[in-house]
């Protein structure tokens, strides 16, 4: 696996490195809640190892913004905090796992696959509409099996309404569903991101149904 190690202890960080190479994975480590944060938005990891007490942005923070801008990388927890409520706070914001330190390597290790295990079982998530598959891991789209082009938000439009199908959903929860806390998007702008999906899709006989009034739904596929 690709890890990511994010540990302002240098003498930790390299130990964590070493360790986690030692036994076949490719580590990288950054020391700050920023360079973290930069990382994982530009790059793909497998897990990320990640220390709370850090300068900058500290650890809580990362692991709120990620899971707000939907970042579904699997995240270890590896921090001194060892209270019940830190434990909770962190499993609660979206950590997959939680250790404290000191710690047993051979104890880390074992997490760590088990989580690697985890992330490939849900790396093959597909969602199928008819003739539309949308491949969760590899960020691939196709439809009749020919290649289907989407940009980033029509993509994560798209994704919410496939995981609704048959629900009605409003705009206000679409913007909630497509852009973390720090961004915005109008109301007319989901507008213009729904007209761009009929387009590419309602010629296949998947609809985007209008609810006056409420938001939109997709409808269950029927075969012409």
């Amino acid at each position: 696996m690709r890890v990511l190690i994010v540990e302002d202890d240098p003498v930790l960080a390299d130990g964590l490195t070493q360790a986690l190479r030692k036994h076949g994975h490719n580590a990288d480590c950054v020391g700050s809640g920023e360079k973290a944060d930069a990382a994982v938005d530009s790059e793909q990891f497998d897990l990320v190892v990640l220390d709370i007490g850090l300068p900058g942005i500290d650890g809580f923070e990362l692991l709120r913004r990620w899971r707000a801008r939907r970042h579904c990388v699997p995240v270890l927890v590896l921090t001194a905090r060892d209270a019940l409520n830190e434990r909770v706070f962190g499993l609660n914001l979206g950590a997959d796992d939680y250790m404290t330190k000191p710690f047993a390597v051979e104890e880390l290790l074992a997490r760590v696959a088990a989580l690697g295990r985890r992330g490939q079982s849900l790396a093959r998530e597909q969602l199928e509409h008819g003739p539309l598959i949308l491949d969760i891991s590899a960020r691939r789209a196709s439809i009749n099996g020919e290649p289907l082009e989407l940009p980033l938000r029509e993509w994560a439009v798209l994704e919410f309404l496939l995981r609704s199908t048959g629900r009605v959903v409003s705009k206000d929860q679409i913007v909630s569903a497509v852009c973390s806390w720090d961004q915005e998007m109008s109301p007319n702008a989901v507008e213009v991101y729904v007209s761009r999906l009929r387009a590419k899709i309602e010629p296949t006989g998947i609809r985007i149904r209008t609810v006056r009034g409420f938001g939109y739904m997709l409808e269950g596929y029927r075969a012409a």
